[in-house]
């Protein structure tokens, strides 16, 4: 018997076969966006969000109209779970009005309580830990530049061991890629049971998987360079100094860049502090696919939500 995935809560929880059916629906969803115009019709679909978002609520909303649904905006301040009332209770109440959830919030925890809780599909837009549907837009994007035979290619995602380095790694290793996360050693890299979790599944998909503290090598011959800001929200202000001078060496300059292949490519997940994790020439430069990765935040949700409601992946299990 087949199993279905309810939920997208990890980076980890896709296949790459669910992954496969994501993008090629994604790429039809970039030419037509409304080929499935009546999916989500007469549907509503919840976005709560705890943490301000400029590209995933626009993203959410239009992907949610452009399947006929109507988006539904919950901030935390404004439900009584800001007053107490429990994660469960949230989840069966949306339950009962949505059709699926989209939340963007601090803690993974509360969306996987969410996931177990509700019984319309969650989708993690964010957390403090994973950041899955980025990097749905993120290998889209690779995809649209490099094809789907990655072989002989390298991955570089470039400075804070974050929530995006995490699912950078997963994603990396599911799709059999040669990815490489470059940080400072210590308490900016990946979590280490992050990249235990990403061999394990290279051991698997032929992917190959390096943590490197050198930058200079770590892009050498590199077809993407990925970066992200450096100070996320949540982060502690009184880190700022020993993060910033530790993170120094990882900015992406055009001299960074001028090691990498002839048709390499700049991305990043946006907001983005030029001078600090990146130079203008980069982002602003011919290279800089950034605001195509951001278009295509919409594109991967709106795949999600239509596969989803209608129970077509299988996931890990």
């Amino acid at each position: 018997m087949s199993t279905k995935l309810k939920d997208l809560l990890r980076t980890a929880d896709l296949s790459k076969a669910d992954i496969e059916l994501l993008l090629d629906t994604a790429a039809k969803f970039a030419s037509k966006p409304l080929r499935s115009k009546k999916a989500l019709s007469k549907k509503t679909v919840a976005i709560y969000m705890t943490k301000s978002s400029t590209r995933t609520r626009l993203a959410s909303e239009t992907a949610i109209a452009h399947l006929g649904g109507t988006p539904v905006f919950l901030r935390g301040d404004e439900l009584q779970i800001g007053r107490g009332e429990t994660i469960s209770d949230t989840a069966k109440i949306i339950s009962g009005f949505c059709s699926a959830l989209i939340v963007r919030t601090f803690a993974q925890s509360d969306v996987d309580e969410l996931g177990r809780c509700a019984s319309v599909p969650v989708i993690n837009a964010l957390t403090d830990d994973d950041h899955p549907t980025q990097l749905l837009a993120d290998w889209l994007t690779i995809r649209e530049n490099f094809g789907k035979n990655i072989s002989g290619r390298k991955f570089v995602y470039v400075g804070d061991g974050n929530n995006v380095a995490t699912a950078w790694l997963i994603m990396g290793a599911t799709m059999g890629a040669h990815i490489v996360v470059a940080t400072p050693g210590g308490k900016w890299a990946p979590n280490s049971s992050v990249v235990d979790a990403a061999n394990k599944i290279a051991n698997k998909s032929g992917a190959k998987i390096e943590v490197l503290n050198d930058v200079k090598a770590a892009v050498t011959g590199a077809s993407v360079v990925y970066t992200d800001v450096w100070m996320s929200m949540g982060d502690s202000e009184s880190d700022r100094a020993e993060k910033m001078s530790a993170l120094k060496p990882f900015m992406v300059t055009p001299e960074l860049m001028a090691l990498t292949s002839s048709d390499s490519i700049f991305m990043h997940c946006l907001p983005a502090h030029r001078g600090e994790e990146v130079s203008a020439e980069v982002i602003d430069g011919p290279r800089s696919v950034v605001w195509r990765q951001a278009f295509h935040r919409r594109t991967t949700i709106q795949s999600l939500l239509y596969h989803l409601t209608r129970g077509d992946l299988k996931g890990n299990n």
